[in-house]
């Protein structure tokens, strides 16, 4: 039961209460003003329908501000609020159904103006409910804040892909001859108004940029000749910021609140186009580099784009994958490889001067190139002149200059710079180097550029026939400007074959002033020149009697030296006098050696003539030689491997086969990797000796143990080619740098 204290309590409040409803007033006169007042402003702000009257018609401006004032001083205006907000709730069941027939149309008809009716009317019911402004901010706060919390809830994803679509109707169009559409002000004002512009402002973004990429991806798709950038900019300048304007800066009154209002997202938009054309750019990237120097332009856009974006990263996945994909793979020439490199070389210098990105992306080329076995031989031939393909690697403006050697940093350097903060562990800054200099840093050591070099100049003079001397002085001064690249040194032995080259002139010239000889033979320094294969050729008849005379005239002027014939090098001028003909050919020596046995006898079989010549010919080959007479008509094959020779010619047939072996190709050498191999497999016994008796060895090991050996002179890089070699071939296996024999 209640206590007096409490009774006392309760009824103390009901008068205070009472008191303030009442005005002090007496009776209940007080109570009767507050019952009026509370429903005249509760009349007042009640939400309407937009055909209800406005209630201002049924009351003056000052009775509804001396009702607000009586309910301010009851403190009742809390409780007004929370009654027009539930009124609110209750309506807003009337602008769900709106909102859903609009979207029901626009679904129906993807008719984007019934998205901007939806929005008219939507302003419509947030002017007719919102409350005059003289009843003070809280009371307005409130609304908005309501009306726009019960319409958030109730648009659906279909207005929101509509609103989107409606946005970008206003956009300009992408071409420039096509005026854009007439800015609809009272749009912009509605979506402020109602809240769409704060509620939606990552999709209105969403619709420049995806404007922007659009526009960027029209434009600058394959256009690489030209820096496209400045364009872009010009075009945002022109259509794009008119378009911002409305949304992010309609109330700006002069020019500086303009550019101060678009300031942030003009930056974002833009940061959003150079990201686009770096996007771009990256995704063309190889074939910006097979282009090269005609995509210039493009690579400017990259360089330019890559300091706005930080996608260096995503730009060097880019290209490794797709030099993987189209360039290193086995069905790639080796000269494509090459020139590809050189063309990676020169354009990411363009983009990146410090050489990060390129150090990057030529790693897993310049490890594919070390292992093909053409790779040498390419470059020196293009060095030299000798590439059939007509793409020098070499720009001719750039100058000559020595091979460039891997230096130090030096710290002491007032113009040092560190290193990029991008730049891996294994970077180092070193000055750019030309092209040449980057090709032979592929491999660890010159020298077998420089071996590979002598080979080339060997089969070039070998095959230089006497009367021309011109292509002898081409080679020497082709010899002088490599030695500005690789140095007097490593090219004596080449200055020593072109002394032989000119000896052998002379010493031929004596002997013929001797004894008159039908053969020209070049007489070369067997020490100096690289590894020529011999072989048992025996030439026959009246060639073997050239020769020993030419030995003998020979041994006469040169009494200390002996000449030793390579009958299957050079080129025989023959005149074969027939009965019915006369047949002129420049053929190989075999096959002059197989057509003047046929002067003893008429018939043969390839067996006999190769046992005439010297058993260690090669049946392929000795077939070739004689279906080179076969195709001339002068021999003809009667049954299998037995040729007969054909003093009448006998009747072509129509449509006869062009001669196969008239033609002679010019001297092949091995290569210099391919003599290195051979001369490595001579100590690969001493290396399977010792991993059989010492079990895992590294390759340092083993290179230190083979110094012992005699006349191994091979660094540890072309030991560790070696090793990979046998490793291919699966003789040895390696695991954490450790080589060991394979599991038999």
């Amino acid at each position: 039961m209640a206590t007096d204290a409490l009774r006392a309590q309760v009824a103390a409040k009901w008068q205070e209460s009472f008191a303030r409803l009442n005005q002090n007033e007496p009776g209940i006169v007080g109570l009767l003003n507050f019952s009026r007042a509370w429903n005249i402003a509760r009349e007042s702000i009640r939400p309407r329908g937009l055909n209800e009257p406005d209630p201002s018609t049924r009351h003056d401006k000052s009775t509804f501000q001396a009702s607000f004032e009586l309910l301010n001083k009851c403190r009742r205006l809390p409780m007004l609020l929370e009654s027009f907000l539930e009124d609110m709730r209750r309506e807003f069941p009337v602008i769900r159904e709106e909102v859903e027939r609009y979207t029901l149309e626009y679904e129906r008809t993807s008719n984007t103006s019934f998205i901007l009716d939806l929005v008219f009317r939507l302003l419509e019911w947030y002017k007719r409910w919102l409350p005059m402004q003289e009843l003070g901010a809280t009371l307005h706060s409130a609304f908005v804040l309501s009306f726009q919390t019960h319409l958030f809830s109730a648009l659906t994803p279909t207005f929101v892909r509509g609103f989107k679509e409606l946005c970008a109707s206003t956009l300009p169009s992408t071409d420039p001859e096509i005026d854009g559409p007439v800015p609809n002000v009272e749009m912009w004002q509605a979506f402020e108004t109602i809240g769409l512009l704060d509620r939606y402002e990552n999709i209105i973004a969403s619709v420049g940029y995806e404007h922007i990429e659009a526009h960027v991806v029209t434009t600058c798709t394959g256009q690489w000749s030209e820096p496209m950038l400045g364009q872009l900019r010009k075009w945002m300048t022109d259509k794009v910021v008119p378009w911002m304007l409305l949304m992010y800066a309609r109330n700006a009154t002069t020019a500086d609140d303009a550019r101060a209002m678009l300031q942030n997202v003009g930056s974002r938009f833009d940061f959003h186009m150079a990201k686009t054309l770096c996007d771009l750019r990256t995704k063309e990237i190889f074939d910006i580099i097979i282009d090269f120097p005609d995509s210039s332009g493009a690579l400017q856009d990259l360089k330019e784009c890559l300091h706005r974006v930080d996608q260096r990263a995503s730009l060097v996945h880019t290209l490794r994958k797709a030099n993987r994909k189209r360039l290193l793979h086995p069905g790639a020439d080796t000269r494509l490889i090459l020139t590809q490199y050189v063309a990676t070389i020169k354009c990411l210098r363009l983009i990146d001067p410090p050489g990060v990105l390129l150090f990057k992306v030529a790693d897993p080329i310049r490890r594919y190139l070390r292992y093909r076995p053409d790779t040498i031989r390419c470059i020196v031939s293009n060095l030299v002149g000798d590439d059939d393909s007509g793409d020098s690697l070499v720009d001719e403006s750039e100058p000559i200059q020595a091979l460039q050697q891997t230096e130090l940093e030096d710290y002491t350097d007032p113009n040092w710079e560190p290193e990029p903060v991008d730049a891996g562990p294994d970077f180092r800054a070193n000055k750019p180097s030309d092209v040449i200099s980057t090709l032979v840093s592929i491999y660890d050591s010159k020298d077998l550029f420089v071996k590979e070099l002598q080979v080339l100049l060997a089969q070039r003079l070998l095959a230089i026939t006497d009367d021309n001397t011109e292509k002898v002085e081409k080679e020497r001064r082709n010899i002088e400007i490599l030695k500005i690249r690789f140095g007097e040194a490593a090219l004596q032995v080449c200055e020593v074959m072109l002394k032989d080259m000119t000896d052998s002139k002379r010493i031929d010239g004596h002997v013929q002033s001797q004894k008159a000889s039908v053969i020209h033979p070049t007489i070369i320094s067997k020490i100096f020149w690289p590894m020529l294969e011999a072989t048992g050729i025996i030439m026959p008849g009246q060639f073997r009697t050239f020769q020993e005379e030419y030995a003998k005239e020979f041994s006469a002027f040169k009494p200390d030296k002996k000449l030793r014939w390579l009958p299957h090098l050079g080129t025989v001028h023959l005149e074969l006098h027939l009965e019915d003909r006369t047949v002129k050919v420049d053929v190989p020596p075999l096959e002059a050696a197989f057509i003047e046995l046929f002067s003893q006898q008429d018939i043969w079989t390839m067996d006999a003539l190769i046992a005439q010549v010297g058993s260690s010919v090669d049946r392929t080959a000795a077939l070739k030689a004689l279906l080179t007479w076969v195709d001339l008509g002068v021999l003809k094959e009667q049954t299998e491997n037995t040729f007969k020779l054909l003093e009448v010619a006998e009747t072509v047939a129509t449509g006869a086969r062009e001669p196969r072996g008239v033609t002679t190709s010019a001297v092949e050498l091995p290569s210099a990797p391919s003599v290195q191999q051979q001369q490595m497999r001579v100590y690969w016994k001493f290396i399977e000796g010792m991993l059989t008796n010492l079990g895992s060895l590294s390759i340092d090991r083993i290179q230190t143990m083979l110094k012992l050996a005699p006349g191994y002179d091979q660094t540890v890089e072309q030991l560790g080619i070696f090793m990979e070699a046998a490793r291919h071939e699966e003789l040895v296996v390696v695991r954490d740098g450790m080589w060991k024999l394979t599991p038999k």
